[in-house]
């Protein structure tokens, strides 16, 4: 079965003033959609090519850089889309931000972490939070489309929430500003879906 392109879950223009609709349709149309289109290829006439992405990536030490590559950024763009929606944002509530308070003290500790992960990302990649080895909330960033879920990252986990931090996430709106798109990431957060998949993760 080949990988598909999936649909996103809202308008291009849903995000707005936050995330504009041009770079919406642009990331999901055309970056993720290429990423699909390439990790297919890659993927020809391979056994692997019957696997899930997340069995993909567990493996992808044994696999070519082109499906590193784009089964990252399959994998990693799908659950960006699932982690935003219209009107989302404020404070976590249920189990997340039980699992925020135990593990970080509060959440403005969480917060600084987490965005402070984005910023010092260098180049291009995706800032995590994930649940580790040890079932504890943890923050850690990843290069390129790199993600936790892949056997040669640094620390390993089930990412529950991410954001990504290439400039052709968020360069047509704030250009070099970086600390403004994170910034602004905060008022589309799907807490709903982070808690869905800290409950899976568990």
């Amino acid at each position: 079965m080949a990988f598909e392109l999936p649909p996103l879950p809202y308008g291009f223009d849903a995000l707005e003033p936050h995330i504009d609709a041009q770079t919406m349709q642009i990331h999901h149309d055309k970056h993720h959609g290429a990423y699909v289109t390439n990790l297919n290829k890659a993927l020809e006439g391979k056994p692997e090519a019957g696997w899930s992405i997340e069995q993909i990536l567990q493996g992808i030490s044994k696999l070519p850089a082109a499906v590193r590559n784009n089964g990252g950024g399959h994998y990693n763009h799908t659950m960006f889309w699932s982690l935003m929606k219209p009107g989302g944002g404020g404070s976590p509530k249920g189990d997340v931000e039980a699992a925020i308070n135990r593990d970080f003290g509060n959440f403005q500790t969480f917060y600084d972490q987490f965005t402070n992960a984005g910023m010092t990302r260098f180049g291009s990649g995706w800032a995590w939070l994930i649940v580790n080895a040890d079932k504890k909330l943890q923050v850690v960033s990843s290069p390129n489309q790199d993600n936790p879920l892949m056997d040669i990252a640094e620390v390993k986990g089930t990412p529950i929430l991410g954001v990504d931090v290439w400039e052709h996430a968020y360069y047509l709106k704030y250009q070099n500003r970086r600390a403004d798109y994170l910034s602004a990431f905060w008022n589309v957060i799907n807490w709903d879906e982070v808690n869905h998949r800290l409950a899976a993760a568990k």
